[in-house]
């Protein structure tokens, strides 16, 4: 049986054997990630309110391979980051994001890696979801470096900003055991479309993408592939 039949069968919830109580396997995983000794980008406030209607922006959601040569406002990059991880609310402790997670566990990072926003210094960021600031790990252009690991593909080098998701996946193993892996796949897929559906509202363009070297990039952020690794990604231009 192959390694995806496997997975499926084996992360099936079968009737009267749901597995129950948490897991004890993995090490506790904070909720929130932090680079308190990093150098912090504040970002202007996201707007809530205004622009076009859902129904139009679903309508024209496409994805583009090709991008301007103009920068982006920090007002958008701002708004593109609140509509995938954006907090709306605190719920008795939790809080609750513009993107549904299961059990409100929230295991996806979103990391963003910056080459032609406005007021915004070239380099590979954290987004800090409780301060809605940006943490600098890796000074620098960093575009050709995930355009190769994101097998060559040109439009990663030419976009102005590429967002790239990963799951810390202790997050969700602890409550569903091997099930979380299904739900960190979900929980990513809805970032994901809310930050393209964003990006049709603010008038950019944006392609999601799958067809990466998932060490490259893990290196490329620091991360150690296991606890956490990346998921996927998606550039963004005007």
């Amino acid at each position: 049986m192959s390694i995806g039949k496997k997975f499926q069968q084996e992360t099936k919830y079968i009737r009267d054997h749901i597995p129950a109580g948490f897991y004890e396997h993995d090490a506790p995983a904070p909720p929130f990630k932090s680079y308190p000794n990093a150098r912090k980008i504040t970002l202007p406030p996201p707007i809530h309110s205004d622009g076009p209607g859902v129904w139009d922006v679903m309508m024209n959601r496409r994805s583009a391979r090709a991008y301007g040569s103009d920068e982006i406002s920090s007002e958008n990059l701002s708004q593109l980051l609140w509509a995938g991880q954006g907090i709306t609310a605190d719920y008795h402790g939790f809080l609750l994001r513009t993107a549904p997670s299961a059990g409100a566990l929230y295991p996806i990072e979103t990391y963003v890696g910056v080459s032609n926003v406005r007021n915004v210094p070239k380099g590979l960021y954290h987004y800090d979801v409780r301060t809605a600031d940006l943490s600098q790990i890796v000074t620098g252009d960093v575009s050709k470096q995930l355009s190769e690991a994101a097998l060559g593909q040109r439009m990663v080098e030419n976009a102005a900003v590429v967002f790239i998701w990963t799951a810390v996946f202790a997050r969700s193993r602890v409550k569903y055991r091997d099930r979380g892996y299904r739900y960190v796949y979900l929980d990513c897929a809805h970032t994901a479309q809310n930050v393209l559906l964003a990006v049709t509202a603010l008038g950019l363009s944006a392609c999601p993408i799958a067809a990466l070297y998932d060490e490259e990039i893990n290196t490329l952020l620091g991360i150690d592939g296991e606890t956490e690794s990346v998921l996927y990604m998606a550039s963004i231009g005007p």
